[in-house]
């Protein structure tokens, strides 16, 4: 099952023509992906595995707008290897590589932001970037109770 959606797209082929406005319209089309495709037996999973998603969702949709000047595309699939989410936005730079988790954040130099990039490649299981001329794509694929 997939749900995509972009700018400049005509509604066919499942195609939606308009992006989410924000985090949590992205997280909506998650939830909703996620309850159709396994219903009741989401239930059953940790409840860290949803919130996982919906984190990673708000995080890179967040950015697209944050630093990305735009989200231009976003599309949120159901893969055999679990949950893959692609978020598009209108700026070619590289998403800056700051810590991941484990590394030490110095008490005497906090900084406001900065931490939602690497909690999205700590709770990923794969992380893409793929970087062109209008912008760049950001692909996350998350591991899904029930799927190998």
């Amino acid at each position: 099952m997939r749900v995509a959606v972009e700018t400049g797209g005509d509604g066919a082929d499942g195609v939606l023509s308009a992006v989410p406005r924000n985090a949590a319209a992205a997280r909506g089309v998650v939830t909703e992906l996620l309850a159709a495709h396994f219903g009741a037996a989401l239930d059953g999973w940790p409840v860290h595995v949803v919130d996982d998603t919906l984190l990673v969702t708000s995080e890179l949709v967040t950015n697209a707008f944050r630093h990305g000047g735009r989200l231009t595309a976003f599309e949120a699939e159901i893969t055999g290897a679990g949950l893959r989410v692609t978020v598009g936005d209108a700026s070619s730079e590289r998403p800056a590589e700051l810590p991941v988790a484990g590394a030490r954040v110095r008490a005497e130099a906090p900084r406001i932001g900065g931490y939602g990039w690497p909690l999205v490649r700590l709770l990923a299981d794969r992380v893409f970037v793929d970087v062109h001329a209008d912008g760049k794509r950001i692909t996350v694929e998350m591991a899904l109770p029930g799927l190998p």
